[in-house]
């Protein structure tokens, strides 16, 4: 990869015109080793009961996962995708802004394994806990 995985602008840009911009998805920190994005709550992002939406979650935490993943893919991978995510609710919110914070468990050359926290504002009060598994997808041989 020639761009500079380390400046969250890089990966702001890539979400523009895709669901991470249109929900609000910000980067806010990105190395290899650590992502970090942030998304400020609002009423569209909320469930018909007032609360933040369990998806609005799910999707910071696997948007901020998937940019760590890209930006450890081996060489020569074409990309990857999600086969497996779990999520543990512990908390909510309806206002402000909430915050994740992704690490990886495991880098191979087949799979990735990332767990995320959600957190409410930069306080360390989690409200959800992610686990994903990405699988390395690489180029396919022409058939003869």
């Amino acid at each position: 990869m020639t761009s500079d995985v380390t400046d969250p602008s890089y990966w702001n840009d890539q979400s523009d015109g895709r669901l991470p911009a249109l929900l609000g998805i910000t980067v806010i920190d990105a190395n290899p080793d650590m992502f970090r994005s942030r998304l400020a709550v609002r009423p569209d992002l909320l469930a018909p009961n007032g609360f933040l939406h369990a998806a609005t979650i799910i999707a910071l935490a696997d948007t901020t996962c998937g940019f760590g993943s890209y930006a450890n893919l081996p060489d020569g991978a074409a990309g990857f995708t999600t086969v497996e995510l779990k999520s543990n609710f512990l908390g909510t919110a309806r206002d402000g802004t909430i915050e994740c914070i992704a690490i990886p468990s495991h880098i191979g050359r087949s799979t990735q394994v990332w767990d995320a926290k959600v957190t409410i504002g930069t306080s360390d009060k989690p409200i959800a806990l992610f686990r994903c598994t990405q699988m390395v997808l690489w180029p396919t041989a022409p058939k003869a």
